[in-house]
C-alpha cells in the first residue's frame, strides 16, 4: 500500500510540500492552515471527477494521456482556478483580467501601479474582488450545472447501455434515451422549470447561462467529427481533451466560489485548489493503470450519479443553499456504496466458483 502511494502520489506530495511552504510565506501559520483545508476540500469534492476522467482516459493512447496529465493539469490549476475567475470578474467590471502593457509602462514611468486590472483588484481589494465574483454565482452555477447535467444524461440515456447498477431507474433512463435529443429536451425542461421559480431578472440570467451550458456540451460532442478524432466524440483526441477541461471547469466552479468562505487571498486559493487538483490527477492515473473501473463494475455508475447530484445542487443553488461539505458528502457516499457493492458482487462470484 505504501509503495502504491509513493508510486502514484509522489508528485502530489512534492507539490503539496512546495505549496504549503509558499502558503506559510504568504500568510504564516493561518495561511498554511487555510491552504491545507482548501486542498482537503478540493480533493474530497473531486473523487467523482477522477473516476469520470479515468473512464475516458482508459480509451486513450499513451500520447494523449500524457498530454492531458501534463498540459491539462496546468490548464486546470492556472487556467480554471486563477485565470477563469479573473475573466469572469473582468467581464462584470469591464476591466482587463491581467495588467497590460500600458499598466507596465505607467509603473515604469510613474513608480506606482495603476489599479485598473482585475488581478490588482484581487490583490489590493480582495473583498471587492470576492463580492464581484460571487455576484456572478447564478451564471456560473447555471452554466456548470447544465453542462454536468448533459454529462449525466449522456451516460444514463445511452440506449446501448446494458449493465445497470440501480436497475429499474437506469433501465428506464436507457429506454428514454431512444428518443431523439432526449438529453437536450430533459435539460431544457429542467432549466425552464427552475427559471420559472426565480424572479424575472434572475430567471433570465439563469436561463441564458444554462442554455450556453447545453450548447457548449453539444459543440464539444460534435468536435470529434470536425477535428477528425477517432472513436466516439468527446472520447479521444482534441475533442476529448476539450471535453475533460470543460468537465474539470464545471467541477471546479463551486470549489472556487466556496473557497472565499475560508479566505479572500487569491494566491492561497490557487495553491490550495491546485494541490487538491494534483491529488485528483494522481488518483486518476491510479484508476487507469490499475484497471479499477473494470474490476469494480459499478464504480463508474456511482461517479455519474455523483455528477448528477452535483448538477442538481448547482442548478438549485439560486433557490436553495446546500453547503459544499454536504455536496461532497453525497458524492462520496454514492461512489463508496457503488465500490462496496461491486466488491461484494466480486466476492460472491468468486465464492461460487
Amino acid at each position: 500500500m505504501l509503495f502504491v502511494m509513493l508510486r502514484y502520489f509522489h508528485t502530489s506530495f512534492a507539490v503539496t510540500a512546495v505549496g504549503l511552504v509558499l502558503a506559510w510565506m504568504i500568510g504564516g501559520w493561518v495561511g498554511l492552515w487555510v491552504t491545507f483545508n482548501l486542498a482537503l476540500l478540493e480533493t474530497s469534492l473531486s473523487f467523482d471527477n477522477a473516476v469520470v476522467n479515468a473512464s475516458i482516459l482508459k480509451h486513450w493512447d499513451e500520447k494523449w494521456r500524457r498530454r492531458f496529465l501534463l498540459w491539462g493539469m496546468l490548464i486546470a490549476v492556472f487556467g480554471m482556478r486563477l485565470l477563469f475567475p479573473l475573466v469572469i470578474v473582468g467581464v462584470i467590471a469591464q476591466a482587463s483580467p491581467l495588467p497590460g502593457p500600458i499598466s507596465l509602462y505607467e509603473w515604469a514611468i510613474n513608480g506606482h501601479w495603476p489599479a485598473s486590472d482585475v488581478l490588482t483588484m484581487a490583490i489590493m481589494r480582495p473583498d471587492h474582488y470576492a463580492a464581484t465574483l460571487t455576484s456572478a454565482h447564478i451564471e456560473v452555477t447555471a452554466f456548470g450545472g447544465a453542462f454536468l447535467m448533459m454529462v449525466f444524461w449522456a451516460f444514463f440515456l445511452n440506449r446501448e447501455k446494458r449493465e445497470h447498477w440501480i436497475k429499474p431507474l437506469e433501465a428506464g433512463l436507457a429506454h428514454i434515451g431512444r428518443l431523439n435529443m432526449a438529453a437536450a429536451i430533459l435539460s431544457l425542461a429542467v432549466l425552464l422549470a427552475l427559471a420559472s421559480e426565480l424572479p424575472e431578472h434572475e430567471a433570465y440570467r439563469f436561463l441564458s447561462a444554462g442554455l450556453w451550458g447545453v450548447v457548449t456540451y453539444a459543440i464539444v460532442e460534435s468536435l470529434g467529427a470536425l477535428l477528425g478524432d477517432d472513436g466516439a466524440a468527446a472520447k479521444t483526441g482534441w475533442s476529448g481533451f476539450i471535453y475533460l477541461e470543460l468537465l474539470d471547469a464545471s467541477f471546479s466552479f463551486d470549489g472556487v466560489l466556496g473557497a472565499f468562505a475560508l479566505t479572500k487571498n487569491i494566491f492561497l486559493i490557487v495553491i490550495g485548489l491546485g494541490v487538491g487538483a494534483m491529488f485528483v490527477r494522481s488518483f486518476t492515473i491510479l484508476l487507469v493503470e490499475k484497471g479499477t473501473l473494470s474490476t469494480l463494475r459499478y464504480l463508474e455508475h456511482g461517479a455519474f450519479w455523483a455528477i448528477g447530484s452535483l448538477a442538481a445542487v448547482m442548478l438549485l443553488a439560486p433557490l436553495v443553499h446546500v453547503p459544499e461539505a454536504m455536496t461532497g458528502g453525497i458524492a462520496a457516499v454514492l461512489i463508496v456504496v457503488a465500490a462496496l457493492h461491486s466488491w461484494w458482487l466480486n466476492r460472491r462470484e468468486a465464492d461460487r466458483k
